[in-house]
């Protein structure tokens, strides 16, 4: 589909918006753009860390050295 766009076209469409938009325009769009990219990325390696410290504390939590079964049994002989 843009095999055949060539160079000077993009750069006809590049001047069009430019000249529809302003540069102040477009420039006050890139700025919000990135901050919107820098948002979601922070979110995304917070939520990565909040993950992370779940899978930590579920396994502090297992402990495999008796059964439920084996601890109702201790709790009813003594």
């Amino acid at each position: 589909m843009f095999a055949n766009v060539s160079i000077w076209q993009l750069l006809i469409v590049l001047v069009i918006v430019i000249a529809i938009f302003g540069t102040k325009r477009l420039k006050s769009l890139g700025t919000d753009l990135g901050g919107a990219v820098k948002g979601f990325r922070s979110a995304m390696d917070s939520a990565d860390q909040e993950s992370a410290e779940q899978l930590d504390d579920q396994s502090k939590d297992a402990s495999f050295e008796s059964t439920p079964a084996e601890e109702s049994t201790k709790n009813n002989q003594s």
